[in-house]
C-alpha cells in the first residue's frame, strides 16, 4: 500500500493540522498539487471530514515533524502491523462478444481436429462455449455441421496465443503421463525397440561365420566337408605336385 486508504479525507486532516506543503501532501495522498490547493481553498472536497492518519497507523508523528522541518522531504507511509490477505480472483466464465459467438463452432472444430488431446472443459474455457456444443461437433451432429469450417481461435480473436500454448502444453504432459502409465500396466517385456537405421542396415541380420572357417570366393561354405580327413586321391595329387616342384631344369631338358 503506497497511498492512504482515504486520500482526500487524509489530505483534509493534513492541511488543517500540519504545516506540510501542498506538494508533500499531494505526493503522500496520490493527488495533484492543484487539487490539494483546491481542498485548502474550500473549492474541492467540500463536506469531507478529515481522517487522522496517525490514529489509524498510516503515519507517525515523528514522520510528520521530519517533513515539516525539511520541505523537500517526502512522507513515508508506515508499515502495517497486520497482514491484510489479498482476495483470490473469482473464476468466471469466459465472455465472448456477440459478434464472435457465431464463429465459436469454427474454432471448436479446429481445436478438435488439431488438438484431440484437449478435454471438453479445456476447450470450453478457451473458447467460452458449452460441453454439449463441443460434443455435437465431435460427433458431427451439430445442426450447422455442413457450414462449419475449422479456423484457428487465435485468428478469430477468441483467445490469445499464450492461452492456447499453455493449455496445449498441459494437455501434452497429461497425455504423455497417460501413455507411460498404460505401458507400465501392460508390463515391461524387457525388449527395447531398435532404431530404424540399425534394423535396416545391410548385413545387420547376417549370421557371423563360425570360428576357424573361411568362406570360399563363391560366398558359400560346404559345412559337410569340414572336419573330414583328406582322401587317398587328394594325398596322391598333393605328392605329385610336390615332386614336380622338386625337379630341376637339367632333369627335364637333359644336358
Amino acid at each position: 500500500m503506497t497511498t492512504p486508504l482515504m486520500p482526500k479525507a487524509t489530505a483534509v486532516w493534513l492541511i488543517d493540522n500540519t504545516a506540510l506543503t501542498f506538494d508533500q501532501i499531494a505526493l503522500f495522498c496520490g493527488l495533484h498539487p492543484l487539487e490539494v490547493k483546491g481542498i485548502a481553498n474550500g473549492d474541492v472536497a467540500q463536506g469531507i471530514k478529515g481522517m487522522d492518519p496517525i490514529s489509524n497507523g498510516q503515519l507517525t508523528r515523528s514522520e510528520i515533524e521530519r517533513c515539516q522541518e525539511d520541505p523537500t522531504a517526502q512522507l513515508q507511509i508506515a508499515e502495517s502491523k497486520r497482514e491484510i490477505p489479498t482476495g483470490k480472483p473469482r473464476k468466471t466464465k469466459k465472455y465472448t462478444p456477440l459478434s464472435k459467438r457465431q464463429e465459436r463452432p469454427d474454432a471448436i472444430a479446429w481445436l478438435v481436429r488439431n488438438h484431440a488431446e484437449l478435454r471438453d472443459s479445456e476447450i470450453s474455457k478457451l473458447v467460452g462455449t458449452t460441453k454439449p456444443t463441443i460434443q455435437s461437433i465431435r460427433d458431427r451432429t451439430h445442426w450447422n455441421i455442413s457450414n462449419i469450417t475449422p479456423v484457428d481461435p487465435v485468428t478469430l480473436g477468441l483467445c490469445t496465443q499464450i492461452e492456447l500454448d499453455e493449455i496445449v502444453a498441459k494437455a501434452a504432459i497429461r497425455e504423455e503421463r497417460r501413455r507411460a502409465k498404460l505401458a507400465k500396466e501392460q508390463g515391461d517385456t524387457g525388449n527395447v525397440l531398435k532404431d530404424a537405421t540399425e534394423t535396416t542396415a545391410i548385413g545387420a541380420d547376417t549370421p557371423s561365420q563360425p570360428s576357424g572357417l573361411e568362406a570360399p570366393a563363391s560366398g558359400f561354405v560346404n559345412f559337410s566337408d569340414t572336419g573330414k580327413q583328406p582322401s587317398a586321391d587328394q594325398d596322391k595329387e598333393q605328392s605329385e605336385t610336390r615332386n614336380l616342384d622338386d625337379l630341376r631344369p637339367e632333369d627335364v631338358f637333359g644336358n
